[in-house]
């Protein structure tokens, strides 16, 4: 992999999403990068610091959420002197975001009083009364013609559809929901799941026409669902809860054709491949050297204070054989939202694989394999995994643990990836929309990362010990 300089950011980097330009929060400012050389193309000043980055579908106007103001600032690539202020005035705005044809901003204000459709063509407005959330509970169909929004008065969830070509509502229907968590419509457009909040498990199933289709609840009394995800072929619909279980519906008849549980202990009969990640110290043969007694004092005083900062430390994933046992915590009984159950779901793009973390074993990452309906693969970190995400183009994983390495699997195996900036610990990470490059967070700066050469396609060698890339 190639690695770029670090560059300062203080809040929100996002690509853009025909994948050439870099959109980077430095304080008050909103700086735009070309993705290839990373040079400034444009720098716009907003009047406080910046809370939140979006680029519009059409990668031309950006929206910058200013909610300790609150305002809103959109500001446009090609037209540089072109600007847009949205500020509600006592309202507030708790939040922002674009609408698919691009040439509309949607605000929610605080406490959910209303949502708000801004035009940037003609100024007009339009007002939804009472949506449930600030920053969920709108989706969009996939060819950007209708918006579900969720809201709620007297005590009840319903879900009104809007029509985003003159964003009247067509219909609106109640759900059976105690306390709505989220929506979300299928891949082809054709269905709406919803699914209640953590205190009762149940996932339904809505036509755009208002009818229930399914209603699934997998059991009572205990805590409900924590993480949705649609397969990107629209045929899947993986549903994880707090009972540490993942649960698959096909989209015929919305039945469960699989449950993935997650154990502390993973025994025989298991073909997946672990991965462990462990040091890898640096060999170096010394026993004929000669060295003074104050050459030798120095190089350990300077190996106590480095420490493993910036690159010191090497690491590498050893294949471990079963039974193992992962390590796990109790989560804390006297504590709202415990950390446990399926807090990571996420497919890949060719809907073959989907991950997973259980919070309640955080430094383990599950890697499932939905044609064979088995485990595929397990990562098991020296540190709790911060983010994760798949290659928008292929069967690629890359993961980080706010260390100085970059992990990374492939059906073909699992590598780590040591960073060669000083102090750099990975926070967060994001793919471009071509997955040529990666962004990389830490704290207080980014970089990006190429990836010069991609694993080989071929299966598993299981005979390997381990494998590693420092490139």
């Amino acid at each position: 992999m190639e690695f770029t300089e670090p560059y300062k950011q203080t809040g929100p980097c996002c690509f853009s999403p025909d994948a050439r330009f870099l959109a980077v929060a430095v304080d008050y400012r909103l700086v735009v990068r070309d993705v290839l050389s990373l040079k400034v193309v444009q720098l716009f000043s907003c009047v406080d610091k910046i809370s939140s980055l979006e680029w519009a579908p059409d990668s031309e106007y950006i929206l910058c959420g200013l909610y300790k103001r609150p305002m809103v600032q959109a500001w446009s690539l090609s037209q540089p002197d072109w600007t847009c202020k949205i500020d509600e005035g006592p309202a507030g705005i708790a939040y922002a975001r674009w609408s698919p044809d691009s040439r509309h901003i949607l605000t929610t204000s605080e406490f959910q009083l209303r949502l708000t459709v801004w035009s940037l063509v003609n100024t007009a407005c339009v007002h939804v009364q009472w949506p449930k959330y600030a920053s969920r509970g709108v989706s969009f169909t996939k060819d950007g013609k209708f918006a579900a929004i969720c809201t709620r008065r007297d005590c009840k969830d319903y879900i009104n559809l809007l029509s985003c070509h003159s964003w009247e509502i067509m219909s609106v229907f109640a759900v059976d929901t105690v306390d709505l968590a989220g929506v979300e419509w299928s891949p082809d457009d054709s269905a709406i799941v919803v699914w209640d909040s953590l205190l009762e498990y149940k996932v339904l199933i809505y036509s755009p026409d208002g009818r229930c289709l399914f209603k699934y609840l997998a059991y009572e009394s205990g805590l409900g669902v924590k993480s949705v995800a649609w397969s990107p072929c629209g045929q899947f619909l993986a549903v994880g809860s707090y009972d540490q279980a993942v649960r698959a519906l096909n989209h015929l008849t919305w039945k469960t054709f699989a449950e993935f549980t997650h154990t502390a202990s993973i025994r025989s009969p298991c073909n997946a491949a672990i991965f462990k990640e462990v040091d890898d110290p640096w060999q170096l043969d010394m026993s004929e050297l000669c060295l003074s007694e104050g050459f030798s004092r120095n190089m350990q005083d300077n190996g106590a204070e480095n420490g493993t900062e910036g690159g010191g430390s090497r690491v590498k994933y050893s294949v471990m054989d079963v039974p193992i046992t992962l390590p796990s915590t109790k989560p804390a009984t006297d504590k709202p939202n415990p950390k446990q159950g399926i807090g990571m779901l996420s497919w890949s793009i060719d809907s073959h694989y989907f991950f997973t973390r259980n919070d309640n074993m955080p430094t383990a990452l599950w890697i499932w394999d939905i044609c064979r309906l088995e485990l595929a693969a397990v990562l098991v970190q020296k540190d709790p995994i911060r983010a994760a995400a798949w290659d928008p183009t292929c069967t690629r994983l890359v993961l980080c643990t706010e260390s100085s390495h970059l992990y990374m699997w492939t059906p073909s195996g699992a590598c780590c990836v040591n960073i060669p900036l000083p102090n750099f610990r990975i926070i967060d990470l994001k793919w471009n929309s071509d997955g040529s490059c990666l962004l990389l967070k830490d704290r207080e700066f980014f970089c990006c990362a190429a990836i010069v050469s991609a694993l080989p396609e071929e299966g598993p060698d299981r005979s390997d010990e381990s494998s590693e890339d420092d490139e």
